[in-house]
């Protein structure tokens, strides 16, 4: 009987909790496993991140490496809800982003923009053996990458309708823009930690320069919304249980 084994050679996840679930979810499975790389939060810090680690010994050697980039999104669609999975079937990039020169609490989509949004696509064969290989089908979708937490269930709203996109990340659009360069076949699966119907903390003064969160920002800014961190800490431990039994179950080798 032959075996059936997801051809991944690497997994990319943001750092932290994210990380940690997937650990947990590989290391349930009989196969062999495939490397597993803790990523920086933001855009900036993941291209310098991915520059870096094309040139070390842990790249793959193999002509055309297959990377998963795994990890927890926000919804920007009534249809997503909290620990519902989806994989992209591309991303979107929206150029000049944010008036810079607003407080962060106060920045918004410049969406009348005449620039139009930059979109890369996944790869729609590595997508499909994802897709075989899930417990359950999941919705291929468009998503959106941020410079910033997208902490307001309105801003969600406008931005989910503005640009049909289902759900926002910080990292996806650097991820496809880099690894596609480097001759690198990437799917993405994702899954909803918060909604779009409340907001979460704004914690983007917790991130600092390298894509690193500060414990003490963090924390402060939890406890100064304490309504909002609760339905954060909720979404992202249902969020981080889902990632765990999905990791697992699409690692673990089938007989078939």
């Amino acid at each position: 009987m032959a075996q059936s084994r997801l051809p991944i050679n690497t997994i990319l996840v943001p750092q932290g909790a994210e990380y940690q679930a997937v650990c947990r979810g590989i290391s349930q499975t009989n196969a062999p496993q495939p490397q597993i790389l803790a990523i920086p939060i933001g855009g900036k810090s993941v291209t310098c991140y991915l520059a870096k680690w094309q040139k070390s010994e842990q790249f793959p050697t193999h002509p055309q490496p297959k990377v998963l980039l795994m990890g927890l999104a926000g919804s920007l669609s009534p249809q997503y809800h909290l620990g519902d999975m989806v994989l992209y079937q591309d991303c979107l990039y929206p150029a000049n982003q944010f008036k810079q020169s607003l407080p962060t609490s106060d920045r918004q989509l410049q969406l009348d923009s005449p620039t139009l949004p930059s979109t890369i696509a996944t790869d729609t064969e590595l997508t499909t053996l994802v897709q075989h290989h899930l417990p359950e089908r999941a919705d291929l979708v468009k998503g959106l990458t941020s410079d910033r937490i997208i902490w307001s269930s309105s801003e969600k709203r406008q931005l989910g309708q503005s640009y049909q996109a289902a759900v926002v990340d910080m990292e996806g659009y650097a991820v496809l823009e880099v690894l596609y360069s480097m001759g690198v076949a990437v799917a993405m699966l994702r899954v909803i930690s918060d909604d779009c119907y409340y907001d979460i903390p704004d914690l983007n003064f917790a991130i600092n320069p390298d894509g690193k969160l500060k414990s003490l920002p963090l924390a402060m800014g939890m406890i100064r919304q304490p309504l909002a961190a609760t339905r954060l800490i909720r979404g992202s431990l249902k969020g981080l249980r889902v990632l765990q039994q999905v990791t697992a179950s699409l690692f673990y080798q089938r007989l078939v």
